[in-house]
């Protein structure tokens, strides 16, 4: 049984899902410090405040429970945040990187050489020979 959780822990890839996890946790703290040390200001000048938890907040009933529109602006706010973040920041970007590669990594085909011209006409000759 050991044996065979070692050869499971060991084999490619839940290695590489660990590795994924790790870069993921790590990406998500770059995204974090984008949106809260950029984003979160711009949304405060325009709105005024960052925090929107206490906006439409109501309490009702006999034990006062709170209905919070403000609670789901918040969290709303804050997924767009990180969805422009990730898309300003990283999409943008690597598509940009990516067009360039594909521009330069695509030359022209050449015209094919004349010996290579000559030895694909013997081929398809001997070919048709098979054939009849």
């Amino acid at each position: 049984m050991i044996t065979g959780f070692k050869n499971f822990i060991l084999r490619g890839n839940v290695v590489d899902l660990a590795v994924a996890v790790v870069i993921g946790a790590a990406f998500g703290a770059v995204v974090t410090a984008l949106v809260d040390g950029l984003l979160n200001p711009i949304v405060a000048l325009i709105v005024g405040d960052t925090d929107l938890t206490q906006v439409l907040t109501w309490a009702v009933g006999p034990n006062d429970t709170v209905i919070s529109i403000g609670l789901i602006l918040d969290a709303l706010l804050k997924f767009v945040l990180v969805a422009l973040a990730i898309y300003l920041f990283i999409i943008v970007p690597m598509n940009r990187l990516a067009e360039r590669r594909k521009a330069g990594a695509e030359p022209e085909p050449q015209a094919p050489a004349e010996d290579v011209l000559l030895l694909q006409e013997i081929r398809d000759l001997l070919a048709a020979r098979r054939d009849v």
